[in-house]
């Protein structure tokens, strides 16, 4: 058995070695000297050895490994590992085989291995786990440091749980209740156990947490590129305190159970900067959370990195260096609105303009922009800040929403008297927000006289780069679609989608980017806003000056393999 075992160990360095020639990575001369080396310890690896000997690095070697093993090689680094997942198997007995577990789909478990030849580990891991196992090549070292920390984060958390002695609060009314609450808020397991949570949700670049009571206990769910993912259940009893510790950090009323209330804080994770705005709902089981996440590390993106064509970016800076006028960014809650107003404030020069905007609240901090956080309990509105805003002398003022129709009627005051205001609404596409100004009371001719363009957007998620494959679609599939771009020859269209990976959770997407409908308004839509003619038609004239829909956009980005056609048709096909 020891000579087999060792007739095995030398053919594998002997094949190693020839791969690593074959790459070109090392030279014959040097293999031989590396074996020869190994004759004297033979506990030693060859690929330690040429690494110690400084021939190869660490890089090179997993590549030529993974050929040896035939398969994947996973950076542990680029994965975010599923407790759940990493549950399925002691830690005993994933140190002693020098393996964890990835991803579980169906009945098959897939394992990063130190060795994904050890045939006595994969048939062990099978019978443990009763379900079949797909090896996976990752280093040794990277394995044994996510085992310690995976391990230990999923036994911190567990430890927390036992440790928090609550007892069901049942009469919120009750000011003992309510004092025992609170001080159990401040106890550390219950800080640890909700600063846990968020650490979570902003290594998995979670926009919001979602807390949602239920009869079970206290569902935790994360938003990652604009879908909603089950994190993880918190028993019961834990339920009122880790409510109330977040109500206690966003300077919340916690004994306010009945109304909506509102609130944000701040921490440091690393040297980042994060703030978490905060919402509290009642519902019929207890309030529910939700923190949206402002990673201000992140910093503010320039143009071209949001999601603009070429041809775009070029007709929106010519819009944002008119002299005056309004220029509107439209679409619903979480579409990147507030990020492409950042990034054009970003794009004028300050130096030699005032600067003011108004916004709810101020999200990045920017240098020779004056910003102001609206504060309604103390009647700072919009419309009272813009009032105020006009006796500062400003040349560029940016309205974080027009929510009103005292701010609309402001705005456009302010860009008829000589100012460029950028401003957001909520509307489904870009001719809907000149219909919406009027309903809000603003007359068709101070529109037509004062907007100088309007851009609808929406957040598609992009294609996973580690796992995207082409494939071709199902025959006819933009038959029934009104498009106005040029798609390739039926038999040449091809497509790009995500197979699922470890490093995209399996969900074939990582990160998002925007999609774009942008008017210009000309003088053939200002007659036609003046006639009080109908949205549909002003998009018809739009398109015949070029205009591109929301459809055309997300459909160019899903030939060019950006995002999949599935992702488009979800957020721009109505």
């Amino acid at each position: 058995m020891e000579a087999e075992e060792k007739k095995n160990t030398y053919l594998s360095n002997l094949r190693l070695g020839e791969i690593l020639i074959k790459q070109g990575v090392i030279k014959p001369e040097q293999l031989k000297k590396a074996l020869d080396a190994q004759k004297t310890d033979s506990k030693k690896k060859i690929g330690d050895i040429l690494i110690s000997q400084g021939i190869i690095s660490q890089k090179q070697l997993n590549q030529a490994l993974q050929h040896v093993f035939e398969t994947d090689y996973i950076e542990l680094g680029d994965v975010v590992l599923d407790p759940e997942i990493i549950s399925l198997i002691p830690k005993k007995i994933a140190v002693r085989y020098k393996l964890i577990p990835l991803n579980k789909e169906n009945n098959t478990l897939t394992l990063a291995m130190a060795n994904p030849l050890d045939v006595n580990a994969i048939d062990y891991i099978k019978e443990y786990t009763k379900l079949d196992v797909i090896p996976k090549f990752a280093n040794e070292n990277e394995i044994l440091n996510a085992l310690s920390s995976s391990y230990e984060a999923g036994y911190q958390f567990d430890d927390l749980l036992d440790r928090v002695d609550v007892a069901t609060v049942s009469d919120m009314s009750d000011e003992l209740n309510l004092s025992a609450l609170e001080a159990i808020s401040q106890e550390a397991p219950i800080i640890q156990l909700v600063n846990m949570v968020i650490v979570d949700a902003i290594k998995e670049r979670a926009s919001d947490i979602h807390l949602e009571p239920n009869q079970r206990g206290l569902l935790v769910r994360f938003r990652i590129d604009g879908i909603l993912h089950d994190v993880r259940m918190l028993p019961q009893r834990v339920r009122p305190a880790v409510v109330s510790r977040v109500k206690i950090l966003s300077n919340m009323d916690i004994a306010e159970r009945r109304l909506p209330q509102d609130g944000r804080f701040q921490l440091r994770f690393g040297a980042r900067e994060v703030d978490l705005r905060v919402s509290s709902i009642p519902t019929v089981y207890d309030e529910k959370i939700v923190m949206r996440i402002l990673d201000k590390s992140q910093g503010v993106i320039a143009l071209e990195s949001i999601g603009f064509t070429e041809a775009q970016v070029q007709d929106f800076r010519k819009m944002i260096h008119y002299p005056h006028g309004i220029i509107l960014i439209t679409g619903p809650t979480g579409s990147g609105k507030s990020t492409t107003l950042y990034a054009t404030l970003n794009e004028v020069d300050s130096a030699k303009k005032n600067v003011i905007t108004v916004e709810d609240p101020v999200e990045y901090k920017l240098d020779r922009i004056n910003q102001i956080n609206v504060r309604p309990k103390i009647n700072l509105t919009f419309a009272n800040a813009l009032r105020s805003i006009l006796r500062q002398d400003p040349d560029i003022i940016m309205i974080g929403e027009m929510r009103d129709s005292d701010t609309a009627h402001i705005a456009v005051q302010s860009a008829l008297t000589g100012h460029l205001v950028f401003s957001t609404l909520h509307t489904n596409d870009a001719v809907s927000s000149l219909t919406r100004m009027t309903d809000m009371g603003v007359e068709p001719f101070l529109i037509s006289s004062s907007v100088i363009g309007v851009m609808a957007q929406r957040l598609v998620r992009r294609i996973c780069p580690k796992c995207i494959e082409e494939y071709i679609p199902e025959e006819g599939i933009f038959d029934d679609l009104k498009l106005n771009v040029v798609l390739p020859d039926k038999d040449k269209i091809r497509l790009f989608r995500g197979k699922g990976c470890d490093y995209c959770k399996n969900t074939g997407y990582y990160g998002r980017i925007a999609i774009f409908e942008m008017i210009e308004i000309n003088d053939e839509i200002r007659s036609m806003i003046l006639k009080k003619i109908s949205s549909n038609q002003i998009k018809e004239v739009a398109i015949r000056y070029g205009m591109k829909t929301l459809l055309d956009s997300g459909i160019e980005k899903a030939l060019e393999g950006i995002t999949t056609i599935d992702e488009v048709f979800r957020v721009a096909v109505s």
